[in-house]
């Protein structure tokens, strides 16, 4: 489960305006996020995974701390150990495939898993350059399913997929999300494409404060 109450300062075109986020996500639950651009959908992971810091409030996850404002706890990204797929890949051009997924684990039998999900088997020894938009979009997945997260926050995860594929890894990936019991955020322009996902819906545009 993750509790949020939170208050961050966001600069916007049209000044300033404040998040504030006052919810819980049942743990395994999946919540599909809707909003305008520059709404704050993005800053939410950034802020539950710790790469970005509240101006105050807590998150706790599972019963643990992860920030505190009044009692100076704030974990590290490391320590926090979510799944984070993020809008622009931020994958690592030096590495293969194969290599980002081992480097995120050691079980052979669940790489080759995650490689036949993403429909990568064939393209474990490449590296970035040599992919399309596509298939690092789903290296970008399998990473971060890679550690088996509890929680599993997602950024546009589907932006670059034709329709084929993406009806292909939802209907996978659903099942392998309920197995691994991870509750996972999904921020998504795209509502019909997130349809096929059940779930709570958070709207920001009735979220942010002006």
């Amino acid at each position: 489960m993750i509790r949020i109450n939170i208050e961050k300062r966001m600069r916007a075109y049209k000044g300033e305006q404040v998040l504030r986020i006052d919810r819980t996500f049942v743990a395994g639950s999946i919540t599909k996020i809707y909003g305008p651009s520059g709404s704050g959908k993005t800053t939410l992971l950034k802020l539950i995974a710790g790469l970005s810091n509240p101006d105050e409030g807590e998150i706790v996850v599972n019963g643990n701390p992860w920030y505190d404002s009044s009692r100076k706890i704030n974990l590290s990204p490391q320590k926090r150990n979510t799944g984070f797929v993020f809008q622009n890949y931020a994958v690592f051009p030096n590495m293969t495939v194969l290599e980002h997924l081992k480097y995120a684990v050691k079980d052979a039998e669940w790489i080759k898993r995650l490689l036949h999900l993403g429909r990568l088997d064939t393209l474990s020894t490449h590296k970035p350059d040599h992919l399309s938009g596509g298939q690092q979009q789903r290296l970008a997945i399998l990473r971060a399913l890679a550690i088996k997260p509890k929680v599993l926050l997602m950024d546009e995860p589907f932006s670059a997929l034709d329709s084929k594929m993406k009806m292909e890894l939802i209907g996978e990936l659903k099942p392998l999300l309920s197995e691994l019991g991870v509750t996972t955020l999904i921020v998504s322009h795209n509502q019909q494409e997130l349809e096929f996902f059940e779930g709570e819906v958070m709207d920001f545009e009735e979220i942010i404060d002006n």
